[in-house]
């Protein structure tokens, strides 16, 4: 059984971690999976908006007991590939051009933070626990740290990264890893269903275009340069075949041709 299951149902993709047994623990198998999973729903015409969620108590406990007791023996020929297929797995879902949704039902923990952090929005239940708890192990959380440092900042990241001391969802929502708190499983799928809603009445290629700009845009100072970038992008977006259509659709008062019916 792959350790991820796929599926599309309404322009919505869903990746599913599947590995409850282990609490959805990183390994070989789950990084391989759920790359080609998200490459997948990523390519697909009709996934507007990709969900991560994930089976039983836990979102995501980290790296599994087993394959960290594989890694300990391996050569750093070996460990540098590994260390890889995991960095290649966040950039894909960082760089999705579709927006994505965490949907944080339990513990997240070490790379389970790490895919929450490249996630474009991410919503937990009350009870969710998170830490980044490489450091209790003589590791350090390196694969992971652009996308949790961008989520977090880097003041609030010293401090998570050297207790590694778990937190709440309170305290996650208010450094910045959530953007939202519900009370119960319930409440996650009504909130979730709320944000999809939102994220298809908009134009897919005006989001993608947008991911794309604020990648653009990170650490760049505001100049000439970066100035004329960002007045050259509008131009183009105004003249593309979606930009034409919103705004077609907003003057003559009637819904944009990407809109999916009864929504």
């Amino acid at each position: 059984m792959a350790a991820v299951a796929t599926e599309i149902d309404q322009g919505v993709g869903i990746a599913t971690l599947r590995r409850a047994e282990r609490h959805n623990a990183f390994d070989e198998s789950l990084i391989a999976d759920l790359t080609a999973a998200l490459r997948e729903l990523g390519q697909s015409a009709e996934a507007r908006v990709v969900v991560l969620s994930a089976a039983g108590k836990s979102f995501c406990a980290g790296a599994d007991l087993g394959w960290m007791r594989r890694a300990a023996a391996f050569g750093e020929a070996e460990n540098l590939a590994d260390a890889r297929k995991l960095a290649q797995l966040l950039r894909t879902l960082n760089e999705l051009p579709k927006p994505t949704i965490a949907r944080v039902q339990g513990p997240a923990y070490g790379g389970g933070v790490g895919l929450i952090a490249a996630c474009d929005i991410a919503i937990a239940t009350y009870d969710a626990v998170f830490a980044l708890s490489e450091a209790k192990l003589g590791l350090i959380p390196a694969v992971i740290s652009p996308y949790v440092v961008e989520a977090i900042g880097a003041r609030r990241a010293r401090r998570y990264f050297l207790t590694a001391e778990r937190f709440s969802a309170a305290e996650a929502y208010r450094i910045g890893l959530l953007h939202e708190i519900v009370p119960g499983v319930e409440e996650l799928d009504q909130a979730v269903g709320e944000l999809i809603d939102a994220l298809l009445a908009c134009s897919p290629a005006a989001q993608a275009e947008s991911k794309q700009l604020l990648r653009d845009l990170a650490g760049r100072a505001i100049d000439p340069d970066l100035i004329d970038h960002t007045a050259r992008l509008i131009t183009r977006v105004r003249a593309s075949a979606e930009g034409r259509e919103g705004l077609s659709a907003f003057l003559d008062k009637r819904s944009p041709a990407w809109l999916p019916p009864g929504l």
